[in-house]
Order: C-alpha cells, then structure tokens, then sequence
C-alpha cells in the first residue's frame, strides 16, 4: 500500500509493510509496487452516491490521488516482463502507483455532480461516523480497519511524491485512469 511505511497502525498496510522488507532481507530481487487508494472501491458505495446524493468515504481535504486497478495491473505486467528480460539480477525498487488528480472529498462530490447532473454533497470527514454507518454491513473489526484508514486520509491524505505521476505515464506510455472515467461507467 502507498506509504505503508507511514501508516502501519493501519492493519492492512502493516502488513504489506512487513511483506515489502522481505526481499531485501531475503536477497530477492522485485519491484514493490505500492497502490494509493483504489478507485475501484468506488463502486461499493456508488449506490450511497446516486441514491442519497452524498459522496459518502471520509477521504479529507489534504487529497488522495486515487489509482485505477487496470493501471496498477498494467505497471505490474511491464514491470515483470522488464525483470524477466533483465541481463542479471536488479535491484529491488519501489513504485508508489497513483492516479492522475489529487482529490479532496469535495472535489470527487463535485465530479459525481457534473457526472449525474444533480448536486451531490461530501458526506464530511468522520472517520467514526464512517465506521458506525460500515459496521452495519460488515464485520465490526472490518468497519473498525476502514476508519483508521480513514483517519489517515482525513490527517494526512495520500499525496505523490515528486515525479510519481510522470513515472507512471512513462511505464505503459499513456496516461492514467481518472477518477472522472470510474463515476462516469458507475453513474448507471
């Protein structure tokens, strides 16, 4: 996960992070690929947004430049192929993949509003409001997991490092997938 390292009271980036040591220690040679917020999970409140007009996922105002899955498959491919193709060993690297755009919480309430045509507010930046209204639907250790994340959003966002996003585009030679694409294909 993008800044697994920073965020380790999150359980599913300690994890990664402790995943992501490994070839190092262990004398692997891999890319570590490390995804900032998949915009993909937009389509498990895509319903919130288009039946009760509110952007529901407490992402903050700092900004989040979420990232589409089809970019974070590609990278990896190329990325395997490349290591493949490599005369010998390559060094372990990291590639922090993010989207295009750096999004506020009013910025993705303000893209579902020109998508659907209809104002669509920002729910707020709750984390535990969040995880109240989630642990009606999902396990409580779930919705708890979903907050802290959130938090982290809300606190410190989950901005790229200079040259992330040139990076990216250079790899499969195109530009990112936008947030813009996702709502547009959820709108329904």
């Amino acid at each position: 996960m993008f800044f697994a390292d920073k965020a380790v009271n999150v359980p599913h980036f300690a994890v990664k992070f402790g995943a992501e040591r490994m070839p190092e220690t262990l004398g692997f040679s891999a890319t570590i690929l490390r995804p900032a917020y998949f915009i993909d999970n937009e389509a498990m409140i895509a319903d919130v947004v288009r039946k009760h007009n509110v952007y529901p996922m407490p992402i903050g105002s700092k900004g989040v430049a979420m990232v589409d899955a089809r970019d974070i498959a590609e990278i990896a491919a190329i990325e395997l192929i490349r290591r493949d193709r490599a005369a010998g060993k390559l060094p372990v690297e990291t590639i922090n993949i993010v989207g295009p755009d750096i999004l506020t919480g009013a910025d993705v309430a303000a893209i579902w509003t020109e998508v659907l045509g209809r104002p669509i507010a920002y729910g707020g930046d709750d984390p535990g409001g969040f995880e109240a209204s989630m642990a009606n639907f999902m396990p409580v250790w779930m919705a708890y997991e979903m907050r802290i994340m959130a938090e982290r959003y809300v606190s410190y966002g989950m901005i790229p490092q200079e040259g992330d996003r040139e990076r990216l585009v250079k790899i499969p030679g195109r530009n990112l997938h936008s947030y813009r694409e996702t709502a547009l294909a959820l709108a329904g």
